[in-house]
C-alpha cells in the first residue's frame, strides 16, 4: 500500500488551509480595523455637521418633523452619520472578501458601496432644497399679504410644494430610482392635476373662479 498516495489529499488539503489561514487573519483585521474607522467617521460626520448647524437647517426645513411623524426618533444629521458609518463598513467588507477571492460577494457590495454616496447626495438635495422650498413659500405668503393680496397662505403653499416636487424628482433621478418611468409619471400626474384644475373652472367652477379672482384682484384696483 503506496501511503504517499493516500496522503496527498491530505498534503493537498493542509496546504490550502495553510494559503487561506493568512488571508482569513488579514480579511478579520481589514474588518476590525473598518469597523473602528466607521465609528469614527460616524462620529465625526455627526459632530461636523451639527458644528457648522445643518441640523437646524433640517429642523427648518421640515424634514426633522416628517421623520418624528413617521416613527423615527433620529434626525436628519444622525441619519447622515449612519449612512457614512455604514459606507465605511461595506468598504471594509469589500476589501476583505476580495481578499478572500469572493468575487461574487465583492461585485454585490461593491454595488451597495456605489450606492451609498447616491443616497447621501440626494439626502443633501432634499435637506437644501425643502429649505429653499420653505422660503419661498414663506415670501409668496408675505408678498401677498403686503400688496394686499387674499389666499396668500394657499398661494404660498403652492408654491412650496412644487418646489419640494421638482426636489423630490431630482433627488430620485440622482439616486437612479425608476429612471425615466419616475420623471414620466411626474410629469402625467402633473399634466393630470392642471387638468383636472383647468376642467373644474372651466366646467363647473366658473362662479367660483370668478370669485376667486374679485378676490386676489378687485375691480378697480391699479
Amino acid at each position: 500500500m503506496d501511503f504517499n498516495v493516500m496522503l496527498e489529499p491530505i498534503r493537498a488539503t493542509l496546504t490550502q488551509v495553510g494559503v487561506f489561514l493568512p488571508k482569513l487573519a488579514v480579511a478579520v483585521v481589514v474588518l476590525i480595523v473598518g469597523w473602528l474607522l466607521a465609528r469614527l467617521a460616524r462620529f465625526t460626520v455627526n459632530r461636523g455637521l451639527r458644528a457648522i448647524n445643518f441640523n437646524v437647517l433640517t429642523e427648518r426645513a421640515g424634514i426633522d418633523g416628517f421623520l418624528k411623524q413617521g416613527g423615527i426618533q433620529s434626525d436628519t444629521t444622525d441619519i447622515f452619520a449612519v449612512l457614512v458609518y455604514w459606507l465605511v463598513v461595506f468598504v471594509a467588507l469589500v476589501i476583505a472578501c476580495n481578499g478572500l477571492g469572493l468575487t461574487y460577494i465583492t461585485d454585490l457590495l461593491g454595488q451597495v458601496v456605489l450606492f451609498v454616496p447616491k443616497v447621501i447626495v440626494a439626502l443633501v438635495i432634499l435637506a437644501f432644497g425643502a429649505y429653499f422650498a420653505a422660503f419661498v413659500g414663506s415670501t409668496v405668503t408675505t408678498y401677498c399679504k403686503n400688496v394686499g393680496l387674499k389666499d396668500g397662505e394657499l398661494l404660498g403653499r403652492i408654491a412650496q410644494y412644487a418646489i419640494i416636487a421638482f426636489v423630490v424628482l431630482i433627488a430620485l433621478d440622482q439616486m437612479s430610482v425608476g429612471g425615466d418611468i419616475v420623471r414620466h409619471s411626474f410629469l402625467i400626474l402633473l399634466g393630470g392635476v392642471v387638468l383636472g384644475l383647468a376642467l373644474a373652472f372651466g366646467i363647473g367652477g366658473q362662479k367660483a373662479a370668478s370669485e376667486l379672482l374679485q378676490r386676489w384682484w378687485p375691480r378697480g384696483r391699479d
